[in-house]
């Protein structure tokens, strides 16, 4: 008999897409299958290199089959024209690759910025998605209006504004996900579990990232994943030190990235695992990692899978 996951991982309409794909599109990456052996992996692929070819290139030859479509050519992916959409879709399907998440900037913006254009940027985040066939669209919960202002002042706005992005997909086969960061609403992990519970959606969910709990607020990540554990629905894979809050490979700091990844794997998590390093570079919309450097990321992931009997994709 299969085993079934857990419910709350079951909640967020796991599994793959059902209905045929247009002709032409990449064929549709599953997010989490609660009946596979095994988790998921893909790329912030920008990281290796602005050059399309050489992403596809370096991606697998390491054995990363999706992209988090950040950027391509320093373009940031909601500024696609049709021809490098196209181009993209194209290049990824010939090389048997696909889009699992659109790594897009909505809610990387101050609370005060007006609602209609912003609005209107994440619905462009809707049509890629659709467009590539990605399951997801990562999203920030915004900066407050004023430099170092407090995030309670700006609570209600930013829930109005997620409910407005929640009821826009309500109908359509898409999750969004949202990453912690620094200086916004969900910085911290009791943010972000207000956010998840105040919204209260399946189709809102986190993509939870070790490094940024400890470079932003200097959290612990082991101290947020007990009580973002039934919401999250993907992770981000890069590491740092206390210390320092330097970003380093999986496990190389206090992430503690073996451990929860285990915990997840057991209690029933088949999604995905987002390698974005940030090895070389770390900006406020992108990172940088080269070739090698992403190639040494792989390699640690995989070597920290191993060494806690995970079973990564590749492995």
């Amino acid at each position: 008999m299969t085993e079934r996951a857990p419910s709350h991982f079951r909640a967020a309409g796991l599994g793959f897409f059902s209905g045929s794909t247009r002709a032409g599109a990449l064929p549709r990456a599953p997010v989490r299958l609660p009946f596979a052996r095994v988790i998921g992996l893909c790329a912030f692929a920008d990281e290796i290199s602005p050059d399309l070819d050489e992403q596809v290139r370096v991606c697998r030859a390491c054995g990363v089959p999706r992209f988090e479509l950040r950027s391509v050519n320093g373009i940031n992916v909601l500024d696609f024209d049709r021809d490098l959409r196209e181009r993209v879709r194209s290049q990824l399907r010939d090389a048997g690759m696909s889009v699992a998440c659109i790594g897009s900037p909505i809610g990387k913006v101050k609370v005060s910025e007006p609602w209609d254009a912003h609005f209107d940027r994440f619905k462009i985040a809707v049509e890629l998605a659709e467009f590539f066939a990605a399951r997801m669209i990562r999203l920030f919960s915004y900066y407050p209006s004023d430099e170092g202002g407090e995030a309670a002042r700006y609570r209600d706005e930013v829930m109005q504004r997620m409910r407005a992005k929640l009821e826009y997909v309500r109908d359509r086969d898409i999750i969004l996900v949202h990453e912690n960061e620094s200086h916004i609403f969900g910085e911290r992990g009791a943010a972000c579990l207000e956010l998840m519970r105040t919204i209260d959606s399946p189709k809102l969910r986190c993509a939870f990232d070790f490094a940024n709990f400890i470079v932003g607020p200097g959290e612990r990540p082991r101290d947020n994943w007990p009580m973002l554990k039934p919401y999250t629905a993907h992770f981000h894979v890069k590491d740092a030190r206390l210390a320092d809050r330097a970003i380093v490979p999986a496990d190389e700091g206090d992430g503690e990235i073996g451990a929860i990844l285990a915990d997840a794997y057991r209690s029933g998590y088949r999604g995905l695992v987002s390698l974005e390093p940030h090895l070389a570079a770390a900006g406020q919309f992108s990172g940088f990692s080269g070739p090698q450097l992403f190639t040494r990321a792989v390699e640690a992931l995989r070597d920290v899978c191993r060494r806690h009997d995970v079973p990564l994709e590749g492995n």
